[in-house]
């Protein structure tokens, strides 16, 4: 598991900086959900990079395939406890972010904290599940990589 986290740092910092961003989106700029949610999405950093990750990691580091759906899976739940954790703070403190918009929960209308935490809930399981098989998926596309660099002359 350690490799896997110390593998997955620029993975965490940008996880960081989206969570951030789309809070700031919401709660200071006051961009309205259905025009920026797409801008700093969550759900789409982590499939692209549970993908990318497991392409990377099979050719480079020599992963397998469990151990590629493994990372896709972990990268999953760090962003789905991210997204869990900020809909929480986002309840708890009665701040309108993207985290609690409507549509960020798949529903109509505003609902409150408990169906929404459910809610996120089975994000939380599903997501990474998603995740998982997004990282295998990438462990088969990685096989189209490159082994090596080609070694540059020396002059």
């Amino acid at each position: 598991m350690a490799e896997h986290l110390r593998v997955a740092r620029l993975f965490m910092l940008l996880l960081a900086i989206f969570a951030l961003g789309r809070w700031l989106q919401g709660t200071v700029a006051h961009v309205p959900y259905e025009r920026g949610h797409q801008v700093f999405s969550i759900v789409t950093l982590t499939m692209l990079s549970s993908v990318y990750y497991g392409a990377f990691c099979r050719r480079w580091r020599g992963y397998r395939l469990a151990q590629a759906a493994v990372l896709g899976l972990l990268l999953g739940l760090m962003s789905q406890v991210v997204i869990f954790a900020a809909t929480f703070v986002s309840y708890a403190l009665d701040v309108d972010s993207y985290f609690r918009a409507p549509r960020a929960l798949n529903v109509e209308a505003p609902i409150g904290m408990a169906d929404a935490m459910l809610r996120r809930a089975g994000g939380l399981v599903a997501n990474s599940i998603t995740s998982g098989i997004a990282g295998a998926l990438g462990w088969a596309m990685g096989g189209l990589l490159p082994q090596q660099a080609p070694e540059k002359p020396h002059p």
